[in-house]
């Protein structure tokens, strides 16, 4: 339309004003003449164009028809629901033949969407599922929307409802979040637990990842695995995974490389304790951004073991840090834990002394920042990460799936939860704020917003009611008592640990105590010699030197 409108214009000032006056002394073409071209111009351009879509979309729908595709109910409001038909329109989204809508608002009842009904709302679910199973082929799959995980579209009961039937559910993940093709997602159970993630601007993180070159170390991790995932998703152009374990490694490459034909992915088996290794490694890789998740996370494992935690999560993230300032990297952002915050536990301990080390060098290169060429390091902070290796969802899916009983260390614990998906994102815009803005430059510790506390012993109740299972009769919760270096409430910020809002949804900045570069040398050189003696009471020592807050 703009097109043959901006064509016909000129036409019309071509005759009316240049060529009719001097040449003819009246009309060359006339508006008659110029209408009729305006409208066969219209007519042939876009005429060929709908004529195209029209039988691309009816050879779809009878393909879906004829095909057996599945009879689906989609759950969500309309604008989501549009989304997802016109992907089954387009043969991005196969094998689904739409029946039916259900809507969480009233207001929606009744309503034809791309010649799908919206039959009910979310209370009408039990009643039109019972009246399609009367019917020549019965609703087989239910897909949910983004916005049928909102409270009003009672997620929970809807799942209970479809496992009791039999019936399949798939979601249709958020477009924005996925930065893709429309693809449908089988629903995890983190998927219910949480209250509404943060508004994250993923425009900002696409813009900090396209076209660079990322290392991401522990790559073959759950966090890490996912931070890699992102890195893809936001257009990165080259990605190497630094991972210890082979059998990680092979899995997160495989997995990675089987949905990107843009980006360069490469691994290697590299142990972050070994310095010369990472400075080879970064030296011919040349990343402009450093995720480093590489860590001993374990809180039980690590009171038994701490002087691991401290050749992996001190001197390793040390190498890392040195290696990538080293080869001149934009940033080098660690995954740290809100454990390290006054810490009771070594892994607390650790990750609060790897943080210190960032800290001083990232001061260090405050003064060198004037002329926008010096590194950032930054450390971003977040608690329990719901599906991660170790955390309490899969151990309770498995003590559930084998009957019970579902075990809770104390019944007055609490922890803050999300899920690895919005944690991830907010690592990324935590580094956004690092490197893009004037207000990021004296911060270097990010916290992330985990929303409210979460009681385990309630988060194990509704995990057995999400399996369709009650709790106390079907299955048992029994209480195992407090491990070593637990704590009943984790915190976010230290007593008299500044904070700043940092104007990033979901992520606050803290200020927490920096050591002076002296001091801070002088403890990793007493700590090398420490440990390669394996001086246990030398090294505790020294680390509660460095950090007095630890509570023994």
């Amino acid at each position: 339309m703009r097109a043959a409108t901006f064509l016909a214009v000129s036409l019309l000032i071509l005759d009316y004003i240049f060529v009719a006056p001097d040449a003819y002394g009246t009309f060359f073409l006339g508006k008659t003449t110029i209408v009729i071209y305006w409208m066969l111009e219209v007519f042939f351009l876009s005429g060929s164009r709908l004529i195209y879509r029209y039988f691309r979309y009816s050879r779809t729908l009878t393909r879906t028809n004829t095909a057996g595709a599945t009879p689906a109910l989609i759950v969500g409001r309309t604008a989501d629901v549009e989304v997802l038909l016109r992907s089954i329109e387009s043969g991005a989204v196969k094998n689904l033949r739409p029946v039916g809508i259900i809507s969480p608002s009233i207001a929606d009842r009744g309503q034809l969407i791309r010649g799908v009904s919206v039959v009910g709302i979310i209370e009408d679910l039990p009643g039109v599922l019972q009246d399609f199973s009367k019917r020549e082929r019965p609703i087989q799959r239910l897909v949910l929307t983004p916005s049928a995980f909102e409270p009003a579209s009672e997620p929970e009961s809807v799942l209970k409802l479809a496992r009791k039937l039999g019936l399949m559910v798939s979601q249709l993940p958020s477009l924005e979040e996925h930065r893709g093709m429309p693809r449908l997602a089988p629903i995890a159970i983190e998927d219910l637990l949480l209250r509404p993630s943060a508004k994250i601007n993923y425009e900002n993180l696409e813009t900090l990842i396209k076209n660079k070159a990322v290392i991401v170390t522990g790559g073959g991790g759950s966090i890490g695995s996912e931070i890699c995932d992102r890195v893809i998703a936001f257009g990165a152009a080259r990605l190497l995974i630094v991972e210890n374990s082979e059998p990680a490694l092979y899995a997160v490459t495989e997995n990675l490389s089987g949905g990107s034909q843009q980006v360069i992915i490469e691994g290697r088996i590299a142990d972050i304790r070994d310095r010369d290794r990472m400075f080879a490694l970064m030296q011919e890789f040349k990343p402009d951004l450093v995720f480093h998740a590489a860590a001993l996370k374990h809180v039980p494992i690590l009171e038994r073991d701490w002087t691991e935690g401290v050749k992996t999560n001190i001197f390793g993230t040390i190498n890392v840090a040195d290696a990538a300032a080293a080869a001149h990297a934009e940033a080098m952002v660690m995954i740290s834990t809100d454990k390290a915050i006054e810490p009771v536990s070594m892994l607390g301990l650790t990750k609060r002394f790897a943080e210190m080390y960032c800290q001083m060098l990232d001061r260090e290169r405050a003064a060198r920042r004037s002329g926008g060429s010096a590194m950032r390091l930054i450390s971003v902070r977040f608690g329990n990460v719901l599906g991660s290796n170790g955390s309490v969802v899969p151990k309770f899916k498995a003590q559930i799936e084998a009957g019970g009983p579902v075990t809770v260390t104390h019944p007055d614990m609490v922890r803050y939860f999300m899920t690895i998906r919005e944690a991830c994102d907010l690592v990324i815009s935590a580094a956004v704020h690092a490197l893009t803005t004037d207000g990021g430059d004296d911060v270097s510790v990010y916290v992330l917003n985990m929303g409210q506390l979460v009681k385990i012993v309630d988060l194990a109740e509704r995990m057995i009611k999400l399996s369709g299972l009650e709790p106390h009769k079907d299955i048992d919760i029994a209480f195992t008592g407090m491990r070593q270096g637990e704590r009943l409430h984790e915190i976010l910020f230290a007593e008299g640990e500044p904070t700043r809002d940092i104007g990033v949804p979901g992520v606050m900045a803290a200020v927490p105590m920096e050591p002076k570069a002296e001091a801070m040398r002088s403890w990793i050189a007493s700590l090398e010699k420490t440990v390669a003696a394996e001086d246990r009471t030398a090294i505790r020592s020294l680390l509660k030197q460095a950090v007095p807050e630890f509570k023994t």
